[in-house]
């Protein structure tokens, strides 16, 4: 019968302390890079939101397309984004033109603003291996405002 001194049971064990720190770095590198770009795609989100809204207000009150284009510009700004300038950033009415047009909703007249994303194409954040399968495509955000 051999017996083994605690020396001999450390030397046996070396190397399972840096294989356990490897996968277990893995693991919380993954989940920290996926709460980061996940909250950044959250942010950008609120940010189209707010510049669908800001876009809807500024046509509700009067503005032409030039100006609701500026102002979906102003709000989006903050992440660099501009629309039709060739990057991901797309700015329609609700009927898909390029222009700014009326629309009715019940018995008011209304305008629609719709903001896309395309975040597939044109990330703002480099791509992390295997994140891309639970972020979505494409944000979108629209809003309508009755004309005053």
């Amino acid at each position: 019968m051999e017996i083994h001194s605690p020396i001999r049971r450390r030397h046996d064990q070396r190397g399972a302390a840096v294989v356990e720190f490897a996968i277990a770095s893995v693991v919380l590198l993954v989940l920290l890079f996926g709460i980061i770009e996940y909250g950044y795609v959250l942010s950008f989100k609120q940010s189209l939101t707010q510049a669908a809204a800001e876009g809807a207000r500024v046509g509700a009150v009067g503005g032409d397309a030039t100006t609701v284009l500026a102002a979906v510009n102003r709000a989006a700004g903050a992440f660099h984004q501009t629309c039709n300038t060739g990057g991901g950033l797309s700015c329609k009415n609700g009927a898909g033109a390029t222009t700014l047009s009326s629309t009715t909703c019940g018995s008011y007249s209304c305008i629609t603003v719709e903001v896309s994303y395309d975040w597939k194409n044109y990330p703002l954040l480099p791509k992390f291996p295997g994140l891309g399968l639970l972020l979505p495509d494409t944000l979108k955000s629209t809003s309508v405002a009755r004309v005053s």
